[in-house]
């Protein structure tokens, strides 16, 4: 944002305060009109307000609207092509290449545009784990994208900290620059293209606040697997007695949701790294599905869009008493809520657990033919996890309708993942065998019919399920063999209609519920088609059998 006539914002007297001693110049960066560095939550609220960014809320919580993009822009993301990582990095539908010439051409004309504008800086790290993390910056057009990853990273804490700051990756995120598809060979003016070797990401034509937080998962799944680290698309937390759980699955399959249980700590709600000395946190903060969220069902999730310092996307409100509206989805469906994580009471502060005694692959089910929990062995652990089986909720992807689309994601989260699927799930399995972890699959979709004509699986069956695998007693419980896929289905659970347990008896017709499985079957066989080069024997047999 140019300034005119002499006008000073807010935090102009502060802006050079809390600067690293590592300048912008070093990113070829330079001549700009101002730069904030650093600022803390209320200055960025005093810069989002000046600049008519945002609004504040009923109790304090800014609002902003993303504009065109309400959702990631999964087409427009691309990889520059070059030789220190090209031979490492699945090329295909998610990672696009892109040429170093062009990458070039396109940050040359990105760095003039930003010449006499003022740039915000956030300088943070990705992981909790010191061992393991990563120091980064944050170069933001807008004071909301500044405050966003505020939120989502992790602060140095001192002021020395602060000034001897070099960042590992840099991400410059201007969402007024568009590219030229017919110059820049993009497939529109929005890009997301990171570049390994420069260790550089830049993002144009998009304020969807999720693009950065999701570059830098992406750049941690092709650091740390090379390190014998597995990087998760998961949610963890903790109970008690120290035991931990993850829940793999992608946006609104229930991560967030299930992790924030009040009888349990949260480590994070979106992405982990798992090391030999256990589960940390690549995020300082939570980036929440709001839409329909009641005090009820998740009343932790609820009470950070009354708090000050969340930042909320797309959310619709009264502009006279600023009155949130959750159930309005008149710009998305995918509204959002961005908090630093110790806004949850019960959150791990050091964002780190031990090894996880339980994994949980969470599938939206949108067939309605899956049981609501089964056991696996290690290797169809690796089989689901390859798969990613789940059904893609509206919103949290540009075009995507109302209805539930049935896909295939590898590894919970296929668009962040850059080594082929097979080089994250053989890691997996060994930390499942050496740590001695339990794999379930748990089903949050339809139950009695598919979707439009069965109903959603109840959440208080599927914490009732959820809570008996925690505990241990379903250790103690019965097993059926699944006839189809081969894995085991528990007969009973405390406070579970039996009837839920095998979702054949909670169909009209069984032969019309048989037909259905048969055909979700087929389509895993099929999909499993482009992994099966390099997966060993016994992975392609842990799937199912066309019966």
């Amino acid at each position: 944002m140019k300034l005119h006539l002499g006008v000073k914002s807010p935090a102009s007297k502060e802006a050079k305060t809390n600067a690293s001693d590592f300048g912008l110049n070093n990113h070829g960066l330079k001549h700009f009109n101002k730069v904030y560095w650093n600022l803390p939550t209320p200055a960025l609220y005093e810069e989002i307000c000046f600049r008519s960014e945002g609004q504040i809320s009923h109790m304090g919580p800014v609002i902003v609207n993303t504009g065109k993009h309400t959702a990631r822009a999964a087409n427009d993301k691309f990889i520059v092509k070059e030789p220190s990582t090209e031979d490492d990095i699945w090329w295909g539908e998610y990672n696009r290449p892109f040429s170093q010439d062009k990458f070039s051409a396109l940050l040359n004309r990105l760095q003039g545009f930003l010449q006499g504008t003022d740039v915000f800086v956030q300088d943070c790290y990705v992981g909790a784990d010191s061992e393991y993390r990563l120091p980064i910056r944050v170069i933001t057009e807008y004071a909301w994208h500044s405050l966003f990853a505020r939120n989502m990273f992790i602060t140095p804490r001192t002021f020395d900290e602060m000034k001897r700051h070099v960042p590992d990756f840099t991400l410059i995120c201007a969402p007024s620059f568009h590219a030229s598809p017919e110059i820049d060979g993009t497939n529109s003016g929005t890009f997301i293209i990171l570049n390994f070797d420069q260790r550089l990401a830049i993002i144009g034509g998009t304020s969807y606040g999720g693009e950065i937080k999701k570059s830098f998962f992406t750049i941690m799944n092709y650091l740390l697997p090379k390190e014998g680290v597995l990087a998760m698309h998961c949610s963890a937390n903790l109970g008690n007695d120290g035991n931990v759980a993850l829940f793999f699955g992608l946006s609104g399959t229930g991560k967030t949701t299930l992790s924030a249980d009040p009888r349990r700590r949260l480590i994070g709600d979106d992405e982990h790294g798992w090391s030999d000395d256990g589960v940390f946190n690549f995020e300082g903060g939570c980036y929440a599905k709001v839409i329909q969220l009641s005090s009820e069902a998740e009343p932790q999730i609820w009470a950070c869009t009354r708090k000050f310092g969340t930042l909320l996307e797309n959310v619709v409100f009264d502009p006279v008493s600023r009155h949130l509206d959750l159930d309005d989805w008149l710009y998305t469906e995918n509204t959002r809520a961005s908090y630093p994580l110790m806004y949850i009471d019960n959150a791990v502060e050091e964002g780190k657990g031990g090894n996880p005694k339980n994994i949980f692959m969470l599938t939206c089910d949108a067939s309605g033919v899956m049981p609501p929990i089964a056991r696996l062995t290690p290797d169809q652990a690796m089989y689901h996890f390859i798969s990613g089986y789940t059904s893609k909720v509206s919103g949290t992807e540009i075009e995507l309708g109302l209805e539930p689309e049935i896909t295939f994601s590898a590894c919970f989260g296929a668009p962040f993942m850059v080594h082929h699927p097979y080089f994250y799930a053989r890691l997996l399995k060994n930390k499942i065998i050496k740590h001695d972890t339990n794999c379930w699959l748990l089903n949050t979709g339809w139950t009695g019919g598919p979707f439009g004509i069965g109903k959603r699986i109840s959440i208080s069956h599927t914490r009732a399920l959820l809570n008996s695998a925690l505990t241990g007693e379903l250790d103690d419980v019965e097993y059926r063999t699944d006839s189809m896929f081969g894995f085991q289905v528990p007969k009973s659970c405390k406070d579970v209609p039996l009837k839920i347990l095998n979702p054949e008896n909670t169909w009209p017709r069984k032969e019309a519920y048989h037909e259905k499985y048969r055909q979700l079957a087929s389509l895993f066989i099929e999909n499993f088609k482009k992994f099966s080069e390099g997966v060993p024997p016994e992975v392609l047999k842990a799937g199912p059998r066309r019966k």
